[in-house]
């Protein structure tokens, strides 16, 4: 008897032990049910079923039917596609390079040990988590041609008084210097950058005489390539969606110059009820930012260094 005992022994660990994983597994799946649930729900469930509404004629209120490439080849010859995509773009480009300029220009004086600097750092990271909503009125107060603070700074430089939004040719620009107002969140990154860059790198290089622009050049742009990456993406992928201050402010005008791409898109899906080619749109749009995302991780390779890369 104490023979099978010794022989079952082994068995009865075993068993004992794959319950007790099977628990925890259990365990483990039901913390994380919520979440996978929402974003089956909420996230896979609309993707998928996007995918199968962009190939059909669908007007919400009546029977979908299926058009194969119909609504992408509609793309093509739609003028106002071309405008949105047009308009993105030049948001984009311009935009996006000022945000990573202006973020890293504060992030460096707000990287200094001076009294009262958290003080700083929240104020200027303050609009950054500002409702959309809220911003979006402050800034058509601001861009107001009869009394807003735009124009009244410049005529204390003797300039003459804009438009602004109403303004073809200064629409856009404007929306480019709204997007300066929220870099709190970029700078921030950029600052814990600038914090970890060893300071032994800087006292290294001065004892050798080099200058302060010698420093930022050899030391603390290479070591901050990481982070500048990381910037640069988000802040790409966040532009071409730019939609919530576009509806609130203009709407799309004046002449639709700020016609945005997620803007049209909204227009198709629930102004004009093509939710088809809104869809159609909608996976344009991801296939463009997925090409960009994989173009800035392919070019990266040049340009991007990691410390096991830099030398002082």
């Amino acid at each position: 008897m104490e023979t099978v005992l010794n022989f079952m022994q082994p068995m009865i660990t075993r068993s004992g032990r794959s319950r007790r994983w099977w628990r925890i597994l259990l365990a483990g799946y039901l913390f994380v049910a919520p979440w996978l649930l929402g974003f089956i729900i909420f996230t896979a469930g609309p993707m998928i079923a996007s995918i199968v509404i962009a190939f059909m004629k669908w007007e919400v209120i009546s029977t979908p039917e299926f058009v194969g490439l119909q609504n992408f080849v509609e793309l093509f010859k739609d003028p106002l596609f071309r405008v949105s995509l047009y308009n993105t773009a030049f948001y984009t480009f311009l935009a996006v390079p000022l945000q990573l300029i202006v973020a890293l220009l504060t992030a460096m004086l707000l990287n200094t040990k001076v009294r009262g600097i958290a003080l700083y750092r929240t104020v200027y990271y303050l609009p950054s988590v500002t409702p959309v909503v809220a911003s979006a009125m402050l800034w058509l107060w601001i861009f107001n041609p009869e009394f807003g603070l735009a124009n009244a700074l410049l005529e204390r430089f003797g300039l003459p008084k804009q438009l602004w939004l109403l303004d073809p040719n200064l629409a856009k620009p404007a929306f480019i210097i709204m997007s300066l107002w929220g870099v709190g969140g970029t700078m921030v990154i950029f600052l814990a950058g600038l914090q970890g860059v060893p300071a032994e790198l800087y006292e290294a290089a001065s004892i050798d005489g080099a200058g302060a622009l010698h420093r930022f050049r050899q030391i603390t742009l290479p070591m901050l390539t990481p982070v500048i990456f990381f910037n640069l993406l988000i802040g790409l992928i966040d532009s071409f969606q730019i939609f919530s201050s576009v509806f609130i402010m203009t709407n799309g005008g004046p002449q639709n110059q700020t016609l945005f791409y997620v803007l049209y898109l909204y227009w198709n899906g629930f102004k004009y009820f093509q939710m088809g080619y809104a869809s159609a749109l909608a996976w344009v749009l991801f296939v463009i930012i997925m090409l960009f995302t994989l173009l800035q991780f392919r070019m990266s390779k040049r340009w991007v260094y990691y410390e096991t890369d830099i030398g002082v």
